[in-house]
This record gives C-alpha cells, structure tokens and sequence, in this order.
C-alpha cells in the first residue's frame, strides 16, 4: 500500500509556471506507474500525465503536452508535474495517483492510491 501527499498548488497568472509534488510513502514506490489527474469544478476528473515505474515512458494528454511534464525521482519516493504556460482553462484540483503493473492506463478507475489534491488557480 502507498500513501500519497501532493503540494505545490498555488495561484498563478496565466503564462506562468508551478511545480507539482507528490511525495509517496511505502519502500515499493519505484514499483509503482504514478498519474496526475486533475478536476475543474463541475466536470469530471480527467487525465493529466502518466509516467512508468522507471520513469522512461511518459504519457500526456492532448491538453497539456507541450507544456506539462511528468517525472519521478525513485530515491525520493516523488513524482513530479511541471506545468509551464498555464492557462485558466487548467484551473482544477490536481491529483497524483498510483497503480500498481507495468501498463500505463489514462482511466482513473486504473488507479488503486490517491493523494488528497492540491488546487491550482490560473488567473487571466
């Protein structure tokens, strides 16, 4: 089992940058694949990035690729999210999630562990 504790969150003016962590407990995080997720008010959660448990596969969505990106440090129990070029529309509560198995799946019923969220705010 693995807990996760995501930070980072805060307000930003669009264009701008914030940085992501999740920090996992457990001694079997590097045997984890880890996702981001994330939820606007009023719509379901969707998608975000996903990363293998070695950290050379990563996945991202249409929305963000170009200007998210995604990756751990094992020796930290950490996974990270880069977002650069914010924009409003990706104002949403962001959650790190973990699974377990090697295949990265987008579907967040995939995904057994979940951080309580951080908000992010994109002012205009």
């Amino acid at each position: 089992q693995v807990q996760l504790v995501e930070s980072g969150g805060g307000l930003v003016q669009a264009g701008g940058s914030l940085r992501l962590s999740c920090a996992a407990s457990g001694r079997t995080f590097s045997t984890y694949a880890m996702g981001w997720f994330r939820q606007a008010p009023g719509k379901e959660r969707e998608f975000v990035a996903n990363i293998s448990w070695s950290g050379v596969i990563t996945y991202y969505a249409d929305s963000v690729k170009g200007r998210f990106t995604i990756s751990r440090d094992n020796a930290k129990n950490t996974v990270y999210l880069q977002m650069n070029n914010l924009k409003p529309e990706d104002t949403a509560v962001y959650y790190c999630a973990a699974r377990t198995g090697g295949i990265l799946l987008v579907e967040a019923d995939g995904y057994a562990y979940w951080g309580q969220g951080t908000q992010v705010t994109v002012s205009s």
